[in-house]
């Protein structure tokens, strides 16, 4: 399951971060350094599926304007 969302994930950078596409949904700025999909695939990574998603979705949902920004470093919070 770990290598499917992390195939996943590669694939959605390659998509719209990378490759194929990278300005579909518009300006492809982020607030956070590493970007939100790389936390992901760290957080994958380093705590497995289910806490990696929840690490991740908790970090998609603080980006709105008004939050913090800057470096995030993927840790157990």
């Amino acid at each position: 399951m770990k290598t499917v969302i992390l195939l996943f994930l590669n694939l959605y950078q390659y998509i719209f971060s990378k490759g194929i596409n990278p300005t579909l949904f518009g300006s492809q700025s982020c607030r956070f350094e590493p970007t939100c999909s790389e936390y992901a695939k760290q957080a994958v990574e380093k705590f497995g599926v289910k806490k990696g998603f929840w690490l991740s979705a908790r970090r998609i949902f603080a980006c709105r304007p008004g939050s913090r920004f800057g470096y995030d470093p993927v840790e157990e919070k």
